[in-house]
């Protein structure tokens, strides 16, 4: 693929990732999974701009974002199993009445 098909999805990845915060409101692992295709998706187009003016340090970078992310995701992955375990359900609108 050349620089410009491969930014463009890219950025095709990231508008479904958008998509899917925006149109499912309801479910947060779906949530979740929206916000770490658009993660994947921004590091996806850093790692073609490395490789187009040929520069490693943004390689390492994308490793550090891909862990970080992961991270991210179990972190909120184990925070709904607690919530789940002691209320019963993980449903946007019973999460959202725990506001302080």
């Amino acid at each position: 693929m050349d620089f410009v098909n491969s930014l463009v999805t890219a950025f095709s990845l990231f508008f479904i990732g958008l998509l899917g915060i925006f149109l499912n409101r309801k479910n947060i692992i779906l949530i979740l999974m929206a916000v770490e295709l658009m993660l994947l998706s921004i590091n996806f187009s850093l790692l073609i701009a490395a490789n187009f003016i040929d520069d490693s340090y943004a390689q390492v970078f994308s490793i550090l974002i891909l862990t970080i992310a992961a991270s991210e995701s179990s972190i909120g992955l184990a925070i709904l199993v607690v919530y789940f375990r002691l209320k019963g359900t993980i449903a946007i609108e019973q999460i959202s009445l725990i506001k302080g």
